[in-house]
């Protein structure tokens, strides 16, 4: 059943439309680079309209996976595909593991607290998911490789690309856990405190809590989880090779929307804990940006 008649899941004419007017995304992400507003995470804002961090964050994140994993439930019998390749399957796992991950154990399970999101990044990271799942899920259901045979000779570029994902999937889940320790660390040190004046249960929740990370890359960037993002994304990327028009979309919307964050959030940095302290880091890239 469709959701959107030939758009979601998309005819083929729509996806090869859709796949190839976002590799223009890039073009609306360069008012980031000249402008700082943000009203999510460190650079919340004061508004009547928000969304508590963490339901906004699973509501806005998850829509990728839904969208991939429905192309893939329901393209292949509208054209006659009765069983898709190992390999795709494979990347769609992969694209799940990591969202499942980012959008529903990572904010509802892990994180100690997330500051308020504004309806305008919601609706815009929503937006994202659901054209980035759309590309990715229709050439991975059959718009793609669609038999055993179109991944012929791939063996190694899977094997290279699985080792590049998960290289970089742990180095961004280390680095999330980095973050969220601040966070824990502040909350066990106001533990200490209530039960030192004998106030027992009640530390209340810790919130706005900032330091600079120093373990892992932190030490040499200050944005490491998301360049280990954007390697474990080319890994993704790797794998389906270079013909993957929908991974290699990914990768570059990624970096061009995520770079310019990086650089606001070093001035921010900056701002509040002075040049001195940040020293030498970089925003994102070790020894570049």
């Amino acid at each position: 059943m469709a959701v959107v008649e030939s758009w979601l899941p998309p005819s083929r004419e729509h996806w090869e439309l859709i796949t190839y007017l976002w590799q223009f995304f890039p073009l609306f992400t360069l008012i980031q680079w000249f402008e700082d507003f943000y009203p999510q995470g460190k650079t919340s804002i004061p508004s009547r309209f928000n969304i508590p961090g963490k339901i906004a964050w699973a509501v806005m994140e998850t829509p990728g996976c839904v969208c991939l994993l429905y192309c893939m439930f329901t393209i292949p019998a509208t054209y006659g595909i009765q069983k898709l390749p190992a390999a795709n399957w494979l990347m769609a796992a992969l694209f799940s593991i990591h969202y499942i991950y980012r959008a529903i154990i990572s904010p509802l399970f892990l994180n100690p607290s997330m500051s308020p999101i504004h309806p305008f990044i919601l609706v815009s990271a929503l937006s994202f998911q659901v054209i980035n799942g759309t590309c990715i899920g229709g050439y991975l259901a059959g718009y793609g490789p669609s038999t055993q045979e179109d991944w012929a000779g791939a063996t190694i570029r899977i094997q290279l690309g699985l080792l590049i994902f998960f290289a970089g999937f742990i180095g961004n889940m280390y680095h999330d856990d980095e973050l969220r320790e601040i966070r824990r660390a502040a909350a066990r040190n106001q533990k200490r405190k209530a039960e030192a004046q004998g106030e027992k249960g009640k530390e209340g929740k810790v919130d706005k809590v900032y330091e600079v990370p120093q373990n892992g890359l932190f030490r040499l960037v200050l944005y490491p989880h998301f360049f280990c993002e954007w390697i474990e994304w080319c890994g993704f990327w790797v794998i389906g090779g270079l013909a993957c028009v929908p991974a290699r979309t990914f990768v570059i919307n990624e970096i061009t929307t995520m770079t310019p964050r990086a650089l606001s959030g070093k001035r921010w940095y900056i701002k509040r804990f002075g040049k001195e302290k940040i020293g030498s880091k970089r925003a994102v890239i070790p020894g570049l940006i």
